[in-house]
């Protein structure tokens, strides 16, 4: 039982928080604040996303990996989040297109530049410690993407981690770019990306920028899905984290994230129910 809040366990809130941020997603509905209690701690925050997959119309494609603000990584005693993507959510980048994608009208959406590691075999059920190494090894390919975060709730960054968590990670899609040409020989550090919004520069970054790089992220999410009994399967994707910001988007602006690999281009337009979308073909790698 997670930790009592206002005289009744936090886990007899769960299901309702969970029917409140589904419907409002499926919806477009923006939220004005957090549907209910914020949870606890992680612990809680992860069991209304677990209750939320379950009730979302989709199967789960891959994961996002974020990064916890260092200042509170002390309380939270880890440094990295996760949230599902769904099947419906993802589209593949084709050369020299403008990727449309969804935004929430009143809610938070930003882009995030981003690799992405597709995993060649299913990783051990029951295996919850792993070494960088062990994690790289299940990796088939990467690619260059973009990480389309959103939410219905504006604020959800304002609240922390527990509200990140719990509403999907924050995570409202993804667009896979090319793949990433000799990413096991060349260091972290030289896959560098720079991402403009509306023609301006917003940020550079490279493989590195997060502590321990994409295979930390990938190896916190295989020993956390592991303990939640949502282990990695062959063709996942796993999105790893922002390499150049956050950049928040509005409905009508484009971004460019542009990488050594390839530029992808994308604009923000206004809410379509994701659940009404077909799949832009085969995602597994």
């Amino acid at each position: 039982m997670h930790e009592e809040t206002g005289g009744r366990p936090f886990d007899a809130q769960v299901p309702t928080i969970a029917r409140r941020l589904v419907a409002a997603r499926l919806a477009g509905e923006p939220l004005a604040g957090f549907p209910g209690r914020l949870p606890p701690d992680l612990a809680s925050a992860y069991a209304v996303q677990d209750a939320a997959i379950d009730l979302w119309p989709d199967e789960v494609a891959g994961w996002k990996v974020g990064l916890i603000a260092p200042a509170l990584v002390p309380a939270f005693e880890q440094d990295r989040l996760a949230g599902p993507i769904f099947r419906r959510s993802v589209r593949w980048a084709t050369p020299g297109s403008r990727m449309r994608f969804p935004v929430f009208a009143d809610g938070f959406a930003a882009v995030e530049a981003e690799f992405l590691l597709c995993l060649g075999q299913d990783a051990p059920p029951k295996k919850t410690e792993w070494t960088r190494a062990e994690a790289s090894d299940l990796v088939t390919a990467v690619h260059v993407g973009v990480e389309t975060a959103g939410s219905p709730l504006a604020t959800i960054n304002d609240l922390g981690p527990c509200a990140i968590v719990a509403d999907f990670g924050n995570n409202a899609g993804l667009i896979i770019g090319p793949e990433l040409p000799g990413w096991r020989e060349t260091p972290v550090e030289e896959w560098k990306c720079e991402s403009f919004i509306d023609g301006v520069s917003a940020g550079r970054g490279h493989g590195g920028v997060a502590p321990g790089g994409p295979f930390e992220s990938l190896r916190f999410l295989l020993a956390l899905s592991a303990r939640r009994s949502r282990p990695l399967r062959a063709g996942d994707w796993v999105s790893t984290g922002a390499i150049t910001g956050v950049h928040e988007i509005e409905a009508g602006q484009s971004a460019r994230l542009s990488f050594t690999a390839a530029d992808i281009v994308c604009v923000a337009e206004r809410f379509t129910p994701l659940q009404a979308r077909p799949a832009d073909g085969e995602l597994r790698c």
